[in-house]
């Protein structure tokens, strides 16, 4: 089912591989919208007044995004144990996620009462994985 070899090769029956490409296009413009539509989706998608359940609205905005980093640690964890010739792009994977989260940050900034851990983290990380992606070089 997985390859030890990471490459550019269909194996098996291809047409699995021709939904995976519409999957990433619908994926693709998935997240332009909640990136730059001015509610972020919250409420033009669903059809909601997010002032009216903004709490509710935080929390699954929330628990989706654990959910979509638990998916993001998976296939760290598969290049760790299953195919090691993947982690320099798992390096710019990071890299480019640690950029976008900073992007969105100034689009759309939010007050807080205290910076967040992972602002600062950001600025630690973001680095430290250009400098693991260099090494790579």
């Amino acid at each position: 089912m997985l390859s030890s070899k990471a490459d550019n090769t269909v194996r098996g029956w291809k047409l699995p591989f021709y939904p995976f490409v519409l999957t990433a296009i619908v994926g693709t413009f998935r997240s332009f919208i909640h990136l730059l539509a001015p509610d972020g989706g919250a409420g033009s998608i669903p059809g909601r007044d997010p002032s009216v359940t903004a709490a509710r609205t935080i929390l699954f905005a929330f628990a989706l995004w654990g959910s979509a980093q638990l998916i993001y640690a998976l296939i760290q964890w598969l290049a760790i144990f299953r195919c090691k010739s993947l982690v320099p792009l798992m390096w710019a994977v990071q890299i480019l996620e640690t950029l976008l989260r900073i992007l969105v940050g100034h689009l759309k900034p939010d007050t807080f009462a205290h910076t967040p851990h992972g602002a600062i983290g950001n600025y630690i990380h973001l680095p430290l994985a250009v400098l693991m992606l260099c090494c790579h070089s």
